[in-house]
């Protein structure tokens, strides 16, 4: 009896290994959860979370506090209803929930949203900042009630908090919303910022804004026969989340595809050379389209003006002989056209000074550099012709 006894029991072990593995392999480790919003002003409100999944899965929150619920808590399956409501935050500073998705008991994916409290939440403005607080070198001046507001970027593609020690500065961008683009897009650029990496096409939406405001440029371009044509290059934030962030509409054009691939980027190429040659590259890329006489066509979901001219405005730090009290600057304008995307972006029609190429834009570029060095050398950094080093 006792070795038939064990063979039973061995039996029942070996079914119980089985069935635990059998279990264990229904758990859906590529589950994701997404949120329309990473971040949130001190009112009220919700979010909509978005699970995919392939079977069963619940959400937790951590801490599960009185001031935030979410309901469902559970479900099957793909769900984009999922919704997270938050109370008001009366306080002074942020407060954040961690919300974690479980595929069965196994934790296998989670995201972070943040409240801010009554003192340090972004300026007024439907999305952003009206006029920019901040000092930072690549951000030229910005214009109260213009219709145009800054949008900040981390290295995620969500809000950059400058007081917050996790943050990285990735990129900011002047969003025009009746126009659904940006007049420019700033961003510091050097060997580390670029990082290691490939181009991810991730096509998606800025976090920062409404998905309903955008151009909706996920599975194709504008319409019209123009390219999603980028202001900070996919090739200049190679690490996986810094890249994804490029792709969304604040960051894209509209923009022939001759001059894309032609001057364009040899002058994307070029722009990382600088940078690699110094401490920081203070990039400033842009357009115009107030003047505008064409559009898209409506592929996107809206009609959005053709920028008749694109441009660049490169602040140098470094140590180049060069340079005048560690920087030096270089200004770079082009009529938007296919007929030039043969030409040397070098040549002087298209190189300058940045007082000539703020002649030429109206806009007031490193406005912050005085405050570094000084109105004098300042003065003379923006007036220069670009040295030889530039070419």
């Amino acid at each position: 009896m006792k070795p038939r006894l064990s063979l039973i029991l061995a039996a029942v072990a070996v079914l119980a290994v089985l069935f635990s593995c059998e279990k264990e392999s229904t758990v859906d480790t590529t589950a994701t959860l997404t949120a329309n919003k990473s971040s949130v002003g001190p009112d009220g409100g919700s979010v909509f979370i978005t699970v995919s999944a392939k079977g069963e899965w619940s959400i937790t929150l951590e801490p599960s506090d009185s001031w935030v619920s979410i309901s469902p808590s559970s479900g099957n399956g793909e769900r984009g209803d999922v919704r997270l409501r938050f109370e008001a935050n009366s306080g002074a500073v942020r407060r954040s929930v961690k919300l974690v998705l479980y595929s069965g008991k196994m934790a296998v994916n989670s995201l972070t949203l943040t409240q801010y409290g009554t003192d340090d939440a972004p300026s007024t403005g439907k999305y952003g900042y009206d006029v920019a607080p901040m000092d930072w070198l690549e951000l030229p001046a910005t214009v109260a009630g213009d219709g145009r507001e800054l949008l900040v970027h981390d290295k995620s593609g969500g809000l950059y908090v400058s007081k917050s020690s996790s943050g990285i500065r990735n990129w900011s961008c002047y969003w025009d919303y009746d126009d659904h683009l940006s007049l420019w897009v700033a961003y510091p650029l050097n060997r580390n910022l670029i990082g290691s990496g490939s181009r991810t096409n991730q096509w998606g939406y800025d976090k920062l804004l409404p998905a309903s405001i955008q151009p909706a440029l996920i599975n194709n371009s504008y319409g019209g026969g123009w390219a999603r044509g980028h202001q900070i290059p996919s090739a200049d934030r190679l690490t996986y989340a810094a890249n994804v962030s490029t792709f969304v509409p604040t960051n894209l054009t509209p923009q022939d595809y001759d001059f894309n691939g032609g001057i364009w980027a040899g002058l994307e190429t070029k722009v990382r050379n600088y940078a690699n040659q110094a401490d920081t590259l203070y990039v400033v890329t842009g357009c115009l389209f107030d003047g505008s006489k064409t559009v898209t066509g409506k592929d996107s979901g809206f009609y959005v003006k053709v920028p008749t001219h694109y441009f660049k405005a490169l602040l140098y730090k470094g140590t180049s002989s060069y340079a005048t009290s560690g920087y030096m600057a270089a200004g770079f304008f082009f009529e938007h056209s296919s007929s030039i995307s043969g030409d040397n972006f070098l040549d002087d029609k298209y190189l300058m000074s940045i007082d000539k190429l703020e002649e030429k834009t109206g806009i007031d570029f490193f406005p912050n550099l005085a405050a570094k060095i000084g109105d004098t050398a300042a003065a003379k950094i923006e007036a220069e012709t670009p040295s030889k080093w530039w070419k």
